[in-house]
């Protein structure tokens, strides 16, 4: 069973180990259907994964994640914390007025078609899904906070958002309710948000949800440098993934994990969830032996600051580009 954890400074409570919903409805993935993305749910909710997030872009179609996920969690959406995203550009969701998606007119036809796509009557987080240059951040958290006001969301975040952003966003949520977190890339070969990000959340007391914090499965110790499982995405898809990874960093990594007796995903989720904010880690599965494996992981090990710290050091930030 997954641990909960608190988001930040707020009051919602979320599971340590969380499931990204990104698969479900993904063309040519186990996921696609109904079926497939029921069994992961039924899985995820058995073995305590309970922190669902997905967004209103996700599926092969716009909102097919979301309808799959209102139709499998049927009679138990109280069972789990539900979080999903709006506003990302460039996807058309089919509504006639496309720009300015942190507007207080995109925000009201985005929170009802995604509460009518996942069959619910509220929503336990509502994230900003990419920044909005065309909307001043004040009218976004008046308008977010409307929707608390009237039931239909629980709290409100934002993902995507560099370090000045957060800072800008809490300076302005004087007059209003504020975001309680914030979702960004970051994993031990992807450690940009420790710059200004992460210094960011800390400071204000917001949560941290880091997705693809497997590195599309690089972390998982099922990859070495002579190639991993020919099915997954990486090897089908993304192989440049696999052929400019730093493998003689990972291999002293997989020794590191060798010497205490825990495998390489027991001790990716240990790491993450000793950073400092990090609420739940969220990690995509598109089957149950998935979900159970991380939710496994995610309790597995706890790593001494001295491990953190081996570990930072096999595999550090990289050094600042425009420094």
């Amino acid at each position: 069973m997954s641990a909960e954890r608190r988001v930040g400074s707020s009051g919602l409570l979320v599971s340590a180990v969380g499931l990204g919903c990104n698969n479900f409805g993904r063309a040519g993935t186990a996921t696609e259907t109904l079926q497939g993305t029921r069994e992961v749910l039924d899985a995820a909710i058995d073995h305590g994964v309970t922190f669902l997030d997905t967004a209103d872009i996700y599926g092969k179609d716009p909102g097919l994640s979301e309808t799959l996920m209102g139709e499998a969690l049927d009679g138990r959406r109280d069972r789990v914390v539900l979080a999903t995203k709006f506003g990302y550009p460039g996807v058309d969701m089919g509504y006639d007025f496309p720009a300015a998606r942190g507007s207080r007119r995109y925000i009201r036809k985005a929170v009802t078609e995604s509460l009518r796509r996942l069959r619910t009557d509220w929503i336990d987080l509502y994230q900003l899904h990419w920044p909005d240059p065309l909307t001043p951040i004040e009218e976004t958290l008046d308008a977010l906070d409307e929707l608390v006001r009237e039931g239909k969301i629980r709290y409100f975040g934002h993902s995507n958002f560099a370090g000045w952003q957060i800072a800008e966003a809490e300076l302005r949520a004087a007059r209003s309710a504020r975001f309680i977190s914030s979702q960004n890339q970051y994993s031990l070969l992807s450690r940009a948000s420790e710059r200004e990000v992460l210094p960011a959340v800390n400071r204000f007391g917001l949560g941290f949800f880091p997705f693809f914090p497997l590195h599309n499965g690089l972390l998982t110790g099922k990859f070495t440098r002579e190639g991993g499982p020919a099915q997954s995405r990486i090897m089908r898809t993304r192989a440049h993934l696999w052929e400019d990874a730093p493998w003689d960093a990972l291999d002293a990594y997989r020794a590191f994990c060798d010497e205490r007796g825990i495998t390489m995903l027991e001790a990716t989720f240990g790491w993450l969830l000793a950073q400092p904010g990090v609420a739940s880690v969220i990690a995509g599965a598109t089957s149950a032996a998935q979900i159970e494996a991380n939710a496994r992981a995610g309790g597995a090990w706890t790593p001494s600051a001295d491990e953190v710290a081996a570990i930072d050091a096999l595999l550090p930030l990289p050094a600042d580009p425009a420094a």
